[in-house]
């Protein structure tokens, strides 16, 4: 009998799915759902690159903070864009940002050449190394060196030194023969469940003498690719534990605790992800309406092009990125250099009578003592829906 046995008999590496509630299940179906709803949908260059930088650095910033990396969302997404420079006391703070990009790449680069789907104890070793590269570490602290001493994360103890190895091979062994997809439209599915409970086995064995979390995530991020997740979805995990870590840590705690515990963690798990992919959505669905909206209006001036219809087409949509009415002629006609120079040699007299028009055409409404794009006109094509 190994040591583990006796002192952490819930690293049982068995997950009856008969057990998973209702509720996991239904919202292991909207994950899914929400998937493949993002990831088919095309999106606007900008829109797609925004939606992943947000997301990445979310997930960055998730990754390192609930391991004490004090940088802002704001700082990584400058420290992405090479535009953040820290002071010589700080720049392991970034550091640990660039090891966490570097080892994401790394793992899309690889998946996508066509590299093996297989987890092994290498690939394993491989991330702690990369998550810890160039970073100040305790002398004992080898990066992909599996600990020889005692270690513990809070009220909770680590597995035993001595049986790591044996547990990382198990771990993989388990991950890799029993978390497959009867169907393919199953894959998701299985893929989602299959990231959380490596993530949770992964951090309860906690191998390494730091690191464990960034690599945990790590696992967990290249599992959620090979299973099809797009990539901006990958990090929600990331961030949802990080933003709640508190919670975080007493599921850890608490699923070691219970008989078949893993669940709750499981459960506590999907919620995030599924919060995280419907504000994602959100996001697609927001450019969707945006993109209808500027066809509607190409529409509605379809064979008008003289001077002063080409003027209030423009004028409708760069109002259309305005988020608050606007009230004063003088703030109108300086919202862009395009309507700032249309506008140069004309009185407001012109303003308002192409203001007048444009609320003719039912393109701006009146709100709060101001005018603003109608958009929501566009939400009147949407399917009615009986709401409670």
């Amino acid at each position: 009998m190994r040591t583990y046995e006796t002192t952490h008999p819930w690293l049982k590496f068995t997950l009856d799915l008969n057990r998973i509630d209702y509720e996991s299940w239904t919202f292991l179906g909207e994950a899914q759902s929400k998937c493949e709803h993002i990831a088919g949908e095309p999106l606007m260059p900008e829109t797609a690159k925004n939606l992943h930088q947000i997301y990445l650095a979310k997930g960055l910033r998730g990754t390192t903070a609930i391991e004490g990396n004090t940088l802002s969302e704001e700082e990584v997404i400058d420290r992405i864009e090479g535009k953040l420079e820290l002071p010589p006391s700080k720049e392991y703070l970034g550091q640990e940002i660039d090891n966490i990009i570097s080892a994401c790449n790394s793992v899309a680069d690889k998946l996508f050449e066509g590299g093996s789907v297989n987890l092994c104890v290498e690939d394993i070793r491989n991330f702690n190394k990369m998550v810890l590269e160039k970073l100040p570490l305790e002398k004992e602290i080898i990066p992909g060196e599996i600990r020889t001493y005692s270690a513990g994360v809070g009220r909770y103890r680590a597995a035993p030194p001595q049986d790591c190895e044996y547990l990382l091979e198990k771990l993989c062994e388990w991950l890799n023969t029993k978390f497959t997809a009867p169907k393919e439209e199953n894959r998701v599915v299985f893929g989602i469940l299959k990231a959380i409970i490596a993530h949770l086995y992964f951090v309860w064995i906690h191998p390494f003498g730091d690191g464990n979390g960034r690599t945990a995530r790590m696992i967990e991020f290249q599992t959620l690719i090979i299973s099809g997740i797009p990539s901006a979805a990958a990090h929600l995990l990331s961030n949802h534990y990080n933003e709640t870590r508190k919670e975080y840590y007493i599921q850890l705690d608490e699923a070691s605790k219970i008989p078949n515990g893993e669940f709750s963690f499981i459960k506590y798990a999907l919620k995030g992800f599924v919060d995280g992919l419907r504000e994602q959505l959100e996001v697609v669905k927001k450019q969707q309406l945006d993109v209808t909206w500027e066809n509607h209006i190409y529409d509605v001036f379809k064979g008008k092009d003289s001077l002063s219809d080409r003027r209030r087409r423009h004028l409708i949509l760069d109002l259309s990125n305005q988020k608050e009415p606007m009230n004063k002629a003088s703030k109108i006609i300086e919202i862009t250099p395009r309507i700032a120079t249309a506008y140069s040699k004309k009185t407001e007299k012109t303003l308002r009578r192409d203001l007048k028009e444009l609320l003719r055409l039912d393109l701006i409404k009146v709100e709060k003592g101001g005018i603003i794009a109608n958009k929501e006109k566009i939400r009147a094509f949407l399917p009615r829906i009986i709401k409670n």
